[in-house]
């Protein structure tokens, strides 16, 4: 009776000690809840030899005639048949058309779902230079460096109204938490994807729960001991609409048999600071939550429901319609959510797009839209062509609405991963590139390109008045020419690009132009006309010889056409 006490109260020790480690879900439709499982069983058995021969000082010998090993060996083939049942029920061979619809596509359309967006809301920061960004930001905190790193999340999200990556700091090794844990981590860092801007905010109360604690409060032990039985995806780490820091841990639901079908059936949200943890069914999910499914998961089910339209032998043999995402995805701000966009191509692996598709990473709301097209790839490739000269490298493209025409918009950088220019592509005809030092630059270049294409192509109204007021600004190394026209507060916008003329606009001048609505001002396409008046003022530089003015033969105004 002794030795069978002991067994248990050794079992159970090691069994909180595996636990505490492995951190398995205690459910059944857990793959790995299972490996736990016949761990204790096994330990049971181990333990209760030991014990034997150290108290009864007698060995126990398990051959196949003894009454419990012929228990044992029946309980682990019954047992290893049921975990081969439970993976067989869930195959795409015997369930292809439940797989397909793990994702379901509507039909979309580009122009009324994609709003053009202001150039002062065109991200073009990627995850690799917001990270190089944060870095340097974190380098410039000294009295925070020596103690803390900065972690490699980055979730983009949209946060008032403007698209950032957010990533909290980490402890950068077990000493530096020993002499930080109590205060917990004192800031996040944002990057701003429109400005490049990088920001450490400062926390007034720590961030005690993240993956970088050791003890309770590491992230995925606290969650497993408040969610025993829940099975979590990876977290996210965002900040409400009030900057408060939250992890996001999306609670796996395995639709397709027993572990087949992984999809999001709840989520917890838990505050990195208080520790506080609410759990929403899907649909529940406050507004300010972003990325509630992983964009990984969400590229499976699109592949499924690519493969398997027409059932799962003909994504094997004739592979008759079958379709697939393209090597990448990005992210869209729209409506304060977060899009995942990714091109839908033949699975032959051509170099053209039969459409491409929005995801919304906190609904799952999915649109297809039909625009046949160049690959992200060869878009990239373009560009980069471009500028060979500058060997500058593209980001992956995020999909514009440029005039109601399907854009690739990309970055491009250099050797250092600073972004050195910007180019803008055409879906439909990827030969249409344009690149600039600044956006401003590259669109209007896009902009003249899709007019000489296609003269409707781009929307332009006519305008015409006299200057009331004229400045020129040089940014980045590029002259731009603001001003007015009489009867209306609207500030037009021409690159020097746009006529040789500008240089010489000045107040009292008559124009004519052609121009296209962007954020508060009227950019320029085209200088139609430009009539430069001059009036002559009164001369002193004579006099009569009693003094007074010599008046001038006339006054006269030329005007140059």
């Amino acid at each position: 009776m002794k030795t069978k006490l002991l067994t248990a109260l050794a079992t159970l020790v090691e069994g909180f000690l595996v636990f505490w480690f492995w951190l398995p879900a205690i459910n059944p439709r857990y793959p790995g809840f299972w490996g736990f499982l016949f761990l204790m069983v096994a330990l049971v058995f181990v333990n209760y030899a030991i014990l034997t021969y150290l108290l009864d000082k007698r060995t126990i010998h398990f051959n196949v005639k003894a009454n419990y090993a012929k228990p044992v060996l029946i309980v682990v083939g019954v047992a290893a048949l049921a975990v081969a049942g439970c993976a067989l029920s869930g195959i795409p061979l015997f369930r292809a058309n439940d797989y397909k619809d793990l994702i379901q596509k509507q039909e979309g359309n580009f122009s009324d779902d994609i709003a053009e967006l202001k150039m002062s809301q065109i991200p073009v920061v990627d995850k690799d230079s917001a990270m190089r960004l944060g870095n340097r930001k974190m380098g410039e905190m000294v009295d925070l460096v020596s103690q803390f790193e900065v972690a490699d999340d980055y979730t983009q999200i949209n946060y008032q109204g403007r698209p950032i990556r957010v990533t909290p700091l980490a402890y950068s090794d077990l000493i530096k938490w020993f002499n930080n844990q109590s205060a917990g981590i004192p800031a996040y860092i944002t990057v701003d994807m429109v400005t490049q801007e990088a920001d450490l905010v400062r926390l007034e109360q720590g961030i005690k729960y993240s993956p970088s604690e050791y003890l309770y409060r590491n992230l995925e032990r606290y969650l497993r001991f408040h969610y025993p039985t829940k099975i979590f995806d990876d977290a996210a780490f965002e900040i409400d609409d009030n900057g408060t820091p939250y992890w996001i841990a999306p609670v796996i639901n395995y639709r397709i048999g027993v572990w087949g079908g992984r999809d999001i059936g709840e989520v917890v949200l838990l505050n990195a600071c208080t520790g506080e943890c609410t759990l929403y069914p899907v649909e529940e999910v406050p507004q300010w939550v972003d990325q509630v499914y992983n964009s990984d998961m969400i590229i499976e089910q699109l592949d499924y429901n690519g493969a398997y339209q027409s059932g799962y032998w003909n994504s094997v043999f004739g592979q008759r319609g079958v379709l697939r995402t393209t090597e990448g995805y990005n992210y869209i701000a729209s409506n304060d959510d977060v899009y995942l966009y990714t091109g839908i191509t033949s699975v032959t692996s051509d170099q053209s797009n039969t459409g491409f598709v929005l995801v919304n990473l906190r609904t799952k709301e999915t649109k297809y839209y039909a625009v046949p097209g160049a690959q992200e790839t060869s878009a990239m490739r373009s560009a980069e062509g471009k500028v060979q000269n500058l060997k500058y490298t593209s980001t992956f493209p995020i999909l514009l609405n440029v005039g109601d025409r399907p854009t690739y918009f990309m970055s491009l950088k250099d050797a250092a991963g600073l972004v050195k220019m910007y180019a803008f592509v055409d879906v439909e005809r990827y030969q249409v590139v344009a690149t600039g030092s600044t956006i401003a630059e590259a669109m209007q270049q896009y902009n003249e390109l899709l007019v000489q294409e296609d003269p409707t192509a781009v929307v332009s109204e006519e305008a015409s008045g006299n200057v009331t007021s004229v400045q020129s600004v040089v940014i980045d190394g590029n002259t731009s020419y603001y001003f007015k026209l009489s009867g209306s507060d609207d500030v037009y916008v021409a690159a020097i690009q746009v006529s040789d003329s500008l240089p010489f606009l000045k107040e009292g001048d008559q124009v004519k132009l052609k121009y296209s609505q962007d954020d508060s001002v009227r950019r320029v396409q085209e200088l139609l006309e430009i009539n430069h008046t001059q009036a002559s003022q009164p001369s002193t530089s004579g006099s009569s010889g009693t003094g007074e003015p010599v008046p001038e033969e006339s006054a006269s105004s030329d005007t140059e056409a």
